[in-house]
């Protein structure tokens, strides 16, 4: 853990319980949905590795969100028409979305009903088991689909340092066949060794111009740094005057364009939650289906302060 966090103080526990107030009594900040952008689909908490800190807890003995199925996906593509809800990309995380046996049959279903795509991936073995598939994609539906690959830093030790060893040859050759064979590629790291961003944009720069990876590190698109997390360490809870002081607005976090379908191991059917960060704190259940996960999220939870509003992070392929 990087010295900040690791020598921050531990969180009050009294913060973050009451959705409506902040400890000290002040109004908590909430955010609209302005419109449903993005809609992210967990496709299970397994994943072929354990990495140090990871924001989803993934891991090969991580079974808490259950493998989603192509027909439960579908079936919120149809709420999506049936409601009008003009949901323009459709986004895949894990775990490793490439452990879920149906990922390309989900894939396929979205882009076959005119989403953009894009998929979360670490591009290592898993991945590599769907390069056939993936190329009659590719083939198929061009720059609708788009790969994020996890680069966690630009140097080997350190992404070995969260990712295991022999996690970066596997990586490289996994993001390398990918932008030799036309995909729409961009790639993500973690701010956690507090780099000067503009140093750490120029070495990631050099570490794909040498492999031949056609990524533009300099766009915060193509290549997302991602502000580090421990929810365990003390960060102000925001409150309703934090958007003035701040100069932050809240249409500009990720809960008011985007929600995500998890399923709960054991679960009968999934439920909507409303972000990437949130599959595990039930508080944050939204219902079952999108119309009704369209209300207001409190600002309830550390990762929205910490990563959202502080840290300036999102998920989804546009700023």
């Amino acid at each position: 853990m990087p010295d900040d966090l690791a020598l921050a103080p531990r969180l009050d526990p009294l913060k973050f319980n009451h959705p409506q107030v902040t400890a000290d009594g002040a109004i908590r900040a909430h955010v609209d949905l302005g419109r449903l952008d993005t809609l992210w689909f967990n496709t299970g908490s397994l994943c072929n590795i354990a990495c140090v800190n990871c924001y989803m807890d993934s891991s090969p003995a991580n079974d808490r969100l259950a493998y989603l199925k192509a027909a439960e996906i579908g079936a919120y593509l149809d709420e999506n028409d049936a409601e009008d809800l003009d949901i323009r990309e459709i986004g895949f995380t894990g775990g490793e979305p490439f452990m879920n046996p149906d990922i390309t049959a989900m894939l396929k279903l979205c882009l076959e009903r005119g989403f953009e795509v894009l998929v979360l991936t670490n591009a290592m073995k898993p991945m590599h088991h769907h390069k056939d598939a993936l190329l009659g994609l590719a083939a198929g539906f061009g720059a609708r689909l788009r790969l994020r690959v996890s680069v966690d830093h630009h140097t080997k030790a350190r992404h070995e340092e969260l990712r295991g060893p022999k996690s970066w040859a596997p990586m490289i050759e996994g993001l390398k066949w990918l932008a030799d064979n036309g995909f729409q590629v961009a790639a993500a790291g973690r701010m956690r060794w507090n780099e000067d961003e503009g140093c750490a944009r120029k070495a990631y720069a050099e570490l794909f111009a040498a492999h031949g990876i056609d990524i533009d590190a300099g766009d915060a698109v193509q290549l997302v740094l991602f502000p580090e997390m421990d929810e365990a360490a003390d960060v102000p809870e925001i409150t309703t005057a934090c958007w003035d002081i701040l100069g932050v607005a809240p249409g500009a976090m990720m809960c008011a364009t985007s929600r995500m379908v998890i399923k709960r191991s054991g679960a009968s059917a999934p439920v909507v939650v409303p972000c990437t960060l949130l599959p595990y704190d039930t508080r944050f259940e939204m219902g079952s289906g999108l119309v009704s996960s369209v209300g207001p999220v409190p600002l309830n939870h550390p990762h929205c302060a910490r990563f959202c509003v502080l840290g300036g992070g999102a998920c989804s392929s546009a700023n």
